[in-house]
């Protein structure tokens, strides 16, 4: 989905969500999505490693 935008995409977006929020507000946006992702993956490696161990101990 994200791989159609492109640059041009991008920067219009950008360019929304500063005339949006404004460029005092933007970097506390960035800090929270960026603090989000990295819990997302945290969980879902979490839960990953959990499916494989007990796909561990179900084989033997």
């Amino acid at each position: 989905m994200l791989s159609n935008i492109g640059v041009p995409g991008l920067i219009l977006i950008l360019v929304l969500a500063l005339i949006i929020f404004g460029p005092k507000k933007l970097p506390e946006i960035g800090r929270a999505f960026g603090q989000t992702l990295k819990e997302f993956k945290k969980s879902t490696r979490e839960l990953t490693e959990d499916v494989k161990e007990e796909k561990e101990k179900l084989s033997k």
